[in-house]
Parts: structure tokens; C-alpha cells; sequence
């Protein structure tokens, strides 16, 4: 190969920081799946409309192997490999996206499990049926070559069957799960609940953390920590006391990973505060979005592009990949280029961590270990103090993220800023209370069909006009817990609006979307990086617990609330005479 060509090859991989000394380390060890002149010649040739389809298809031999075929073909071709032959290689030692996995009808499956009866509109109750089909749709199991043969694939073997997304999703991913699950114990399949369960707490064992997602490009990043939430939920569901006792170390080691990898310490008024926040140290482009992070990293100095894909990384660690709530305080906060991730401690992150440390404590207290029980006591108490000290806002009545940098709140509307309501981490009940104001303040009630992800039109999915179903949740479970009876009537008001916009787009379109836009009447949402995704596990999930709780007075038929101060009152009095 000529010197000029060398020269040019290399130059490309150190702006790529692939071969730079400063480089951080990459995802994954795979010169495959990870990092490395393969995945950057093939992802960057734009072969395939989602860079997702690429490091999701299995080999058909063995990655040396594979990687010697390939320096071949690219030194035959001074490192520029035409675009036809790359599909040639592609086709000759690669296998189809999703053939590592198969479909799977969860045995625990049963036709009419009893929550449908508590429906009383029988067109929800029809619709609620079709969702509980959804899960046999949604079910699969990992082939066992990907045990005999782990180098092969880029997912991460399961023992167990579980429950996917749907759509470009094929594989399980951590926080979405949770929402799964809930449904699933609605549909009393609790024995599909374990084995999702013992999947995550094997990771857990393997890693030290849950990943993102089970790929091997997901592993250095995690994803809203609900592991302890889960095993609650099904504790409760079952009083499988035993399980709890098995693994209750094992949930002790993903809650270490957080205070020791992702903790950060606030100084506030002469005191020092430890909280967390999303930071996955890590460089590169993400593998499943390698050309975009690859082509974003030109709108910025070649020595912040490490920087950049790292905060990206983080970004996704949060599960609202993307949003302007990473952008805000920078310099260009429309752009991308400019997401600062890992300098905001998340609100919704220390509810999460707060919750699981009460939970740890209730753990051990029922399984007689009273030293561990008040360990983590004292570990929630401590969270407690600090998020009512740096990211509660008395004024406002809701808790903010906190800027590092800039020592100040982001007072930005997110359903987020009431997370610590849904955890329970709060100390006082007027807490709720002051939390409807601060929505009736900031305009979110004027929303008739869902409670939007932010107030920003950033062109990013977990933006306006997007809504998310988890966030609905947040909110709605979080005012729910407000002795006050107008506060939980609006709590009943957004499930009805949102049970309304799903029941109406499933009724178009016979499917439920992990998004829906909710500027226009409630349709699929849009924006960021791939097409709307139907299935979809989460929305299921949150759609059966709406319709659990609320079944006797929820309505399919049209009658979305503007939620403004003066028709609470109204809201109010119909709900009351309604029961």
C-alpha cells in the first residue's frame, strides 16, 4: 500500500480516536461490534438504514477469522473498501439481525387473568384483553448457540425467556423492563417476572452492573436503576421470600456500581452533599449509532470528540437519548455537539437510588438482618436530606436538576422533576400538593393528551411534543400519593388522558407506539434518531396499570380534560359524584 494512503488511514483513525493515545477505552473489547476499522468501514458506508441492523447480526465464523478476511479485503483496496464489496463480505460472513434469537409463547400466559374484571367500560376491557395477547407477541428466548458460541453474537446469552420492546429492539433492555413487569404481574405471570429477574441479577454477577441493554456494545453504560424496584414488585406479587434472600447480595452489588462509579459530590451553603449522575468514561462512537456520533464529532475540536461521544454514551446511561435537558447550559443548547450529560445531577436518578435504598432496608429488616437494615436506613435518610437541600426548589414546589458547572437549578419542565413523589422519597406530604401547583403554574395541565417530556421543540424524541409513558407514570403515581382529594382527582384526570390517546391511536392503527405526540390530537411521536417503534412493552405496561387502578371509572369514549385551575374544582366534584 502506498505511504500516502497509510498515512491517510491512520489520520482517519486518530480523528476517529480509534488510534489515539489519549483515546478512552472503548466500549467493548470486540474489534467488531465495538471499535475498530471493520465496524468504522461498515457503518460509515451507510449500508444499512439504522447502524443498529449492522452490530446486531450474528457471525457465521469466528471473529479472528473474520477480522483476517476483512484486513485482506482492506488492504487490497488501500483501506477504502468499495461499497459493493463490503456487501459481498457482508453477505459472506455475516447472518441476519435477530437470528440469535427465537419467538417465545411464556407458559404462565393464561387467557382472562382477573384484573380485566375490574374494567367496567367494555370497549377498554376488550382493548386491555388485546394488550394482554401483546405479551406472547413480544416474548423471546436466546438460542443456545449463543452459549456454545458467545464470540459470535453481539447479545449477551440469558438463561431465561423474556419480554423485548418491540420493534428495532430485539433484545431486553434494563429500565424499560421494569414497566414489563408491572404488567406482567397484572396478567399474573409471575414466573415469566422471575426469569427476567434472574437475567438481570446474572449480569449482575457477571459485570457488576446491569448494562443497558444485553449487548456487548451496551456493557459500559447502565440505564435507570430499577433493579430493586423489580424484585419489590415481585416479592409482593408472590411473597417468594426465598428468591429475595438468594440474590439480596447480588442487588447490594449493582447499588454499590452507582456510589462507586457514578457518585458526585455537591458543595452547598458549607456542606457536602454526595449524590449521582449518569458518566460512562468511555470513547468512541456508540457502535449502534456510529456513523451519526461519527459525523456530529466533525461539528467539534478534534480533542473534545472523546469528550463528546462520552457524554452521548451518558446520555443513553439516562434512558432520554436525547434531550434538551442534556444541552441545557451550554454554549449551543439547539445542538447536539453540545450535550454536557454528565455535568447535571438528574433529579429522577437519586429518586430511583433513594427508593432502592429503602427498599434494601425493608429487605433486610424482613429477612432479620437488622445491621444491614439500618445501613441502608441511614443511606436513604442521608439521599433524602440531599435532594431536598440541592435539587428541591421551595419556592417552585418541585425538585430540579443540578448544574455542576454553574453551581445553580434547571428549572425546565420535566416529569422528572417529580420522580421523588413516585419513589416516595419526600419528607413532607404537602410536598404533592405544591407539585400540582407547580404543573398548574407551568402550564402542563393545558395538555389534553398526555403530559409532555419537556416544553422544548428541539427536534429530539424526549422532547416536546413527544410523550413517554414512564413519565406518565411519574406523574400520575407521584400526585396519587397526596392525601388531598383535588390532587389525586388530577391524578385520575392524566390517566384518563392518556389511557384516551393510547385506546384511540391502538383504535387507527391496531398497535401501541413507545412515544406518542401529543400536539396534534395524539398520534406516534417522532423526532431523534430512528422511526417510532411499535409494540410496545413499556406503553403496554403502564396502559394495564392504568387501567388496574383506575378500570371503574375510566372511559373510552372522548373526553380529554384541559386541566386548568378553575376546572379542578369542577374535575373535583363530577369525580366525587362519579363514585
Amino acid at each position: 500500500m502506498p505511504e500516502s494512503a497509510c498515512q491517510l488511514c491512520l489520520l482517519l483513525l486518530l480523528g476517529l480516536g480509534l488510534g489515539s493515545p489519549e483515546a478512552l477505552p472503548p466500549p467493548c473489547e470486540s474489534q467488531i461490534y465495538c471499535h475498530g476499522e471493520l465496524l468504522h468501514q461498515v457503518q460509515m458506508a451507510k449500508l444499512y438504514q439504522d447502524d443498529k441492523q449492522f452490530v446486531d447480526m450474528p457471525l457465521s465464523s469466528a471473529p479472528d477469522q473474520v477480522l483476517q478476511h476483512f484486513r485482506a479485503l482492506a488492504s487490497a483496496h488501500n483501506h477504502s473498501v468499495p461499497r459493493p464489496q463490503l456487501q459481498a463480505f457482508l453477505q459472506e460472513h455475516f447472518q441476519a439481525a435477530g437470528q440469535e434469537l427465537q419467538p417465545w409463547v411464556p407458559e404462565d400466559w393464561k387467557d382472562s387473568p382477573r384484573f380485566l374484571e375490574k374494567i367496567a367500560d367494555s370497549k377498554l376491557r376488550s382493548w386491555a384483553r388485546q394488550l394482554h395477547r401483546l405479551w406472547k407477541k413480544l416474548g423471546k428466548k436466546v438460542r443456545p448457540e449463543v452459549l456454545r458460541q458467545p464470540e459470535r453474537f453481539s447479545l449477551i446469552y440469558s438463561q431465561h425467556p423474556f419480554i423485548v420492546p418491540g420493534g428495532r429492539f430485539h433484545e431486553f433492555y434494563y429500565w424499560d423492563s421494569y414497566w414489563v413487569m408491572e404488567g406482567l404481574l397484572l396478567s399474573e405471570m409471575a414466573g415469566t417476572v422471575r426469569g427476567m429477574l434472574q437475567n438481570f441479577l446474572d449480569l449482575v454477577q457477571t459485570f457488576g452492573h446491569v448494562p443497558n441493554g444485553a449487548r456487548v456494545y451496551y456493557l459500559q453504560r447502565s440505564q435507570p436503576p430499577l433493579l430493586t424496584l423489580m424484585m419489590a414488585r415481585y416479592v409482593a406479587h408472590t411473597n417468594d421470600a426465598a428468591f429475595l434472600r438468594d440474590n439480596i447480595g447480588t442487588l447490594a452489588l449493582e447499588l454499590d456500581f452507582w456510589a462507586e462509579k457514578r457518585n458526585v459530590s455537591v458543595s452547598l451553603g458549607g456542606k457536602s452533599y454526595v449524590l449521582n449522575r449518569y458518566h460512562v468514561p468511555y470513547g468512541g462512537p456508540r457502535p449502534e449509532s456510529y456513523s451519526k456520533d461519527a459525523e456530529l464529532a466533525g461539528m467539534v475540536p478534534e480533542g473534545a470528540r472523546e469528550a463528546l461521544w462520552a457524554e452521548l454514551k451518558a446520555g443513553a446511561e439516562s434512558g432520554w437519548d436525547f434531550s434538551s435537558r442534556w444541552l441545557i447550559g451550554s454554549q449551543n443548547s439547539s445542538s447536539l455537539s453540545s450535550i454536557r450529560t454528565s455535568k447535571l445531577v438528574p433529579v429522577d436518578l437519586n429518586a430511583f437510588l433513594c427508593q432502592a435504598e429503602g427498599l434494601m432496608s425493608s429487605f433486610h429488616a424482613s429477612l432479620g438482618n437488622e445491621a444491614e437494615a439500618a445501613k441502608y436506613r441511614n443511606l436513604r435518610a442521608r439521599r433524602l436530606a440531599a435532594l431536598e437541600a440541592v435539587l428541591w426548589d421551595r419556592e417552585k414546589g418541585a425538585w430540579f436538576d443540578y448544574d455542576l458547572e454553574h453551581g445553580k437549578k434547571n428549572h425546565e419542565f420535566y416529569p422528572s422533576n417529580l420522580a421523588p413523589l413516585w419513589a416516595g422519597c419526600f419528607s413532607d406530604p404537602s410536598m404533592a400538593d405544591q407539585a400540582l401547583k407547580y404543573l398548574e403554574d407551568s402550564q402542563v395541565l393545558t395538555y389534553q393528551h398526555g403530559v409532555p417530556t419537556s416544553l422544548r421543540k428541539s427536534g429530539q424524541q424526549w422532547d416536546y411534543p413527544n410523550a413517554w409513558a414512564p413519565l406518565q407514570d411519574l406523574v400520575i403515581r407521584g400526585l396519587a400519593r397526596s392525601p388531598s382529594p383535588r390532587t389525586q382527582e388530577v391524578a385520575f384526570q392524566l390517566a384518563q388522558n392518556w389511557i384516551q390517546t393510547n385506546f384511540r391511536v391502538y383504535s387507527q392503527t391496531s398497535a401501541m407506539y413507545e412515544k406518542y405526540d401529543i400536539s396534534s390530537g395524539g398520534q406516534p411521536g417522532g423526532g431523534g434518531e430512528y422511526e417510532v417503534q411499535e409494540g410496545f412493552g413499556w406503553t403496554n405496561g403502564v396502559a394495564l396499570m392504568l387501567l388496574d387502578h383506575y378500570g371503574d371509572r375510566l372511559s373510552s369514549a372522548a373526553q380529554a380534560a384541559f386541566l386548568e385551575p378553575l376546572c379542578l374544582a369542577a374535575a373535583l366534584l363530577l369525580g366525587l359524584l362519579l363514585r
